[in-house]
């Protein structure tokens, strides 16, 4: 445990009691420890006579600078985000009737997971930074920023194994584990296809999120309802209500990577344009713009990095077609399919977790970062 204060990753407001502190009937600082925890004693297997490859983990994981100190609250806050896959499976856990402790384990080799692939991402896409820090590679070189993304997918499996379940449970939740490892992969396999083609539809694009981005949230509430003792229908039901947060999530994404200016993402403001990213709004356009439009579209998108002028011009289109809007009915649709789902999987009954859940959707739907 740490004994500095933690935020809460679920608002990513400061928690400002110790202890039993609660907040909507949820002790999050609880939630927030115990993740932290089975965190630590995954990466603790990482200890050995290469001490620069749990430098590395913890590096990228907030937890230190690149020196391998420990950095302040404020900063491991920046670097780790909400956290939003993790707390999702301890609370499905709990609203299930389980207890967090529980399901601890899985939402730490969710968080590991994640970030294996971040560092991979990072690498394939050239990314110079993330979350204002320079990414892996970018310190110490594509060869070790592997080696780095290699050690926390063994870390994940480590945690997974860890949950207090029968063998037969967390066999099956291994297995899961797994497959949607591969469905992640394979979406990056798409993603990576896509890239520099004209001929990418919506349809496409949705199916690549579907794997790379929704799998991963699909999985975490899911396997926390599991652990937690639910039925299987009962899980298939949290299993959709997190493939609907995790489409949503990045379909938000999508809009705010174009209509988000920087003092809300840390980015420039429609950056997505300038670094000509296909993302879906782009796809929809193309799929809805006139000839000249499109052949415009396809020479500013033929420069390396497209200028303002060129970004104003892709903006009056995105306006034209109407595309802001209708991105923004398919957020909603995304999260309402979420809260339709969460609550027919605890139809009859109530706790704070389920609140909880409520609440997260909700601020999901309208989040500007």
């Amino acid at each position: 445990m740490h004994d500095h204060r933690v935020e809460s990753r679920l608002t990513g407001q400061p928690t400002h009691r110790e202890g039993n502190a609660r907040q909507a009937g949820i002790d999050r600082l609880l939630l927030a420890n115990l993740l932290e925890r089975e965190i630590d004693t995954a990466l603790d297997a990482l200890n050995g006579t290469a001490p620069l490859m749990l430098t590395m983990a913890r590096y990228h994981l907030g937890m230190t600078d690149s020196s391998g100190d420990v950095v302040n609250p404020e900063t491991r806050q920046t670097v780790q985000g909400k956290r939003i896959r993790p707390f999702l499976a301890m609370l499905a856990a709990e609203a299930v009737g389980g207890q967090p402790e529980a399901a601890a384990p899985v939402a730490a080799a969710i968080e590991l997971l994640h970030n294996f692939t971040l560092i991979h991402d990072d690498i394939q896409d050239r990314s110079p930074n993330r979350r204002h820090r320079p990414t892996v590679w970018r310190v110490w070189g594509n060869a070790q920023a592997i080696n780095a993304g290699d050690a926390l997918f063994a870390a994940s499996q480590l945690a997974l194994l860890r949950t207090p379940t029968p063998a037969d449970t967390t066999l099956r939740l291994s297995e899961a584990f797994n497959r949607m490892t591969i469905s992640i992969v394979r979406g990056q396999v798409h993603d990576l296809e896509h890239e520099g083609r004209a001929d990418v539809t919506p349809g496409d694009y949705l199916t690549m999120i579907h794997g790379k981005t929704a799998a991963i949230v699909r999985f975490a509430a899911w396997a926390g309802a599991i652990v937690g003792g639910a039925s299987p229908e009962v899980a298939e039901k949290f299993a959709d209500t997190g493939d609907a947060i995790g489409m949503g999530f990045q379909l938000r994404d999508d809009m705010l990577g174009i209509w988000s200016p920087v003092e809300e993402t840390g980015k420039d403001e429609a950056d997505d344009i300038r670094r000509r990213k296909q993302s879906l709004p782009i796809l929809m356009l193309r799929e809805r713009a006139s000839d000249d439009d499109i052949a415009r579209l396809n020479a500013l998108f033929s420069q390396e990095e497209i200028d303002p002028d060129g970004i104003d011009e892709v903006l009056a289109m995105l306006d034209h077609y109407q595309v802001k809007q209708d991105m923004q009915k398919q957020v909603e649709d995304a999260h309402a399919r979420a809260m339709t789902a969460l609550q027919a999987a605890t139809v009859g009954t109530n706790n704070p977790a389920i609140d909880e859940l409520k609440d997260l959707i909700t601020r999901l739907g309208s989040r500007t970062s």
